[in-house]
């Protein structure tokens, strides 16, 4: 029984998936000399990457070709564009962006946007496209 155990626990930390995971999303904080954006990334496995995003002005038009992304703001208040569409979006907004559709902020409030973005599926920085309208 033990020795099932014991193989168990191995293959959990062998296979580098995390099943459950408790954080503190206010311990997480931008940098003091924030520019302009700030990533934090809370995990990830093949179906999906997790962020803790802060922006202090503005994240430029763009779209995932490869991933649909999940947005749920924390802190602070934005326009969002979501394709032909804008809308303010403040804390306790939810925003599902499809693949392949255009989206961008604009900060309105004098703190940074703080958002949780999960990427789906594991996200590697790659599949970020400029889009000019």
């Amino acid at each position: 029984m033990k020795l099932n155990y014991l193989l168990f626990l191995v293959s959990l930390v062998l296979s580098g998936q995390v099943y459950a995971e408790r954080l503190v999303l206010s311990d997480i904080i931008p940098p003091e000399d924030l520019e302009n954006v700030h990533v934090v990334k809370l995990a990830s496995d093949s179906y999906s990457t997790d962020f803790v995003i802060f922006v202090k002005n503005m994240v430029p038009l763009h779209k995932h070709v490869e991933h649909s992304e999940t947005i749920y703001v924390l802190e602070g208040k934005g326009l969002f564009q979501l394709g032909d569409q804008s809308m303010e979006i403040v804390a306790g907004d939810y925003i599902r962006v499809p693949k392949g559709t255009p989206h961008a902020v604009k900060v309105l409030s004098s703190t940074p946007l703080k958002i949780i973005s999960v990427q789906a599926p594991e996200f590697f920085g790659k599949d970020r496209v400029k889009v000019n309208y």
